[in-house]
C-alpha cells in the first residue's frame, strides 16, 4: 500500500552538471544531480520525497549491512532527435523487482509508485541525458532493509531508492570469457532468478581470478554438475550454433533477463530458429571444434549486446568468426527502437 502519490521535491542549489563532460563518460562513476526516496514503515511506503543525491546514513546495525537483504534493478534513458526522453521496457523491469522482491521478503513496490518516481526524477534531471552515440543515462532503482537490528528476520522497515548516472559503454570492444566449471554463481532453490546483492558478491572472486587471466567475464555453469552452461556474471547468454539461437532456458538460477526476451523476440520475427534449451559444456565445445558456432554474445541492460571473440574451457582457447551479422544486426535494431528511430511494434518505449 502507498499514500497518495504526492512527492516533495527538494531542488539542489549546486548542480554538478557543469563538470560533466559529455565526450567522456565513464560507466557508473558520476550520478545526476537528484535521488528518489521512500520509506516503509507500519506497513506502507511513506515520505515520498525527491531530494539532491548524498550519502545515506544508516545504523552499524542495518540490517542490510549483515544479511544482504536488498534488491535492485538497472535501466536507461535516452533522448530522441526531438529532445523526448525515452525509457526502454520500464514497466517490465518494475515486475521484475517485485519478482526480486517476493524472493527476498521485502514489500512490494507497486508499479504506480515505481513509474510515477521514476518520471519524475527524468523530468527534473532531463538535462543529465545524454545524446551522443553509445551513451545513455543509467537508471538505479534499489530497495534494501532498514532495522537497526541484528537478529536474523526479515525487516520491518526498508528504503527504495532510485538514482540515476550518465554512461558510455560496459564493453567497448568484443569479449573474452571462460567457462567456469568449479565456483558455483546460482544452485536450484537458491535466489539466482533475484537481483538481489549477494548473487553479485558471491561471483566477485572466480571473476577477479579469470580477469587476472585475461578474460573479461565467466560463462557460469550448473551449479550441481556444472555440465550446463547457464549466463555469464553481467549478463545472458545466446549461441548462434549452424542456424539456430539457443539459449538457456530461464528458472530459479538464472535471472530472467528483459534485453534476452527483446532478443529472442527479434530473432523470432525474423525467422530465425529460437530454442531456449540445455546447453552442455561439451556440446559447446563441439561447435567451436567443428566450425558449428557462429556467433556467442551477451544480452543485459548495460552490456545490451555483448559480443564474444574468445571462450576458454579447462585451459584451451577457442576464437569465433570475427563476421557476426546477427549480433550486429539486433544491436542495431534494438538501439534504433531506443531511439524511437525505427517501429516499435512491441511497445517497448515508455515515453516521459
Amino acid at each position: 500500500m502507498i499514500d497518495a502519490l504526492t512527492f516533495e521535491i527538494n531542488k539542489t542549489q549546486h548542480s554538478k552538471l557543469p563538470q560533466l563532460d559529455f565526450d567522456n563518460i565513464p560507466f557508473g562513476k558520476i550520478y545526476s544531480d537528484h535521488m528518489f526516496v521512500a520509506e516503509y514503515n507500519n506497513g506502507q511506503w511513506n515520505d515520498l520525497r525527491i531530494e539532491p543525491y548524498a550519502d545515506l546514513s544508516i545504523s552499524p546495525a542495518n540490517a542490510t549491512l549483515h544479511y544482504a537483504q536488498s534488491i535492485f534493478e538497472g535501466l536507461k534513458a535516452y533522448k530522441n532527435k526531438d529532445g523526448e526522453i525515452l525509457v526502454f521496457r520500464p514497466q517490465a523491469n518494475s515486475r521484475r523487482l517485485n519478482v526480486s522482491a517476493e524472493r527476498m521478503c521485502i514489500p512490494q513496490i507497486p508499479e504506480e509508485l515505481f513509474m510515477s518516481a521514476m518520471t519524475e526524477l527524468l523530468k527534473l534531471d532531463s538535462a543529465w541525458i545524454p545524446n551522443k552515440e553509445d551513451t545513455s543515462l543509467y537508471i538505479r532503482p534499489l530497495v534494501f532493509a532498514n532495522d537497526p537490528y541484528v537478529g536474523i528476520r526479515p525487516s520491518d522497515t526498508y528504503k527504495f531508492l532510485i538514482f540515476t548516472c550518465p554512461v558510455g559503454s560496459y564493453y567497448s570492444a568484443p569479449v573474452s570469457v571462460k567457462i567456469e566449471t568449479h565456483y558455483t554463481r546460482a544452485v536450484g532453490g537458491g535466489v539466482g532468478y533475484a537481483k538481489t546483492a549477494g548473487n553479485y558478491a558471491a561471483s566477485l572472486y572466480p571473476a577477479v581470478q579469470a580477469q587476472k587471466e585475461g578474460y573479461d567475464q565467466l560463462i557460469w555453469t550448473d551449479g550441481q554438475t556444472h555440465q550446463y552452461i547457464e549466463e555469464a556474471g553481467t549478463m545472458n547468454l545466446l549461441f548462434l550454433i549452424g542456424d539456430t539461437l539457443i539459449t538457456a532456458p530461464t528458472g530459479d538460477s538464472i535471472l530472467n533477463g528483459i534485453t534476452r526476451d527483446c532478443v529472442l523476440t527479434l530473432a523470432r520475427d525474423w525467422g530465425v530458429k529460437v530454442e531456449e534449451q540445455r546447453l552442455s559444456v561439451n556440446e559447446l565445445v563441439s561447435a567451436l571444434e567443428s566450425g558449428e558456432l557462429k556467433e556467442a554474445f551477451g544480452a543485459g541492460t548495460a552490456a545490451t549486446i555483448a559480443q564474444i571473440e574468445r571462450i576458454s574451457c579447462h585451459g584451451k582457447d577457442y576464437h569465433l568468426p570475427s563476421d557476426r551479422p546477427l549480433s550486429n544486426k539486433l544491436f542495431d535494431t534494438l538501439d534504433k527502437i531506443k531511439l524511437g528511430e525505427i517501429e516499435d511494434k512491441w511497445g517497448w518505449v515508455y515515453r516521459v
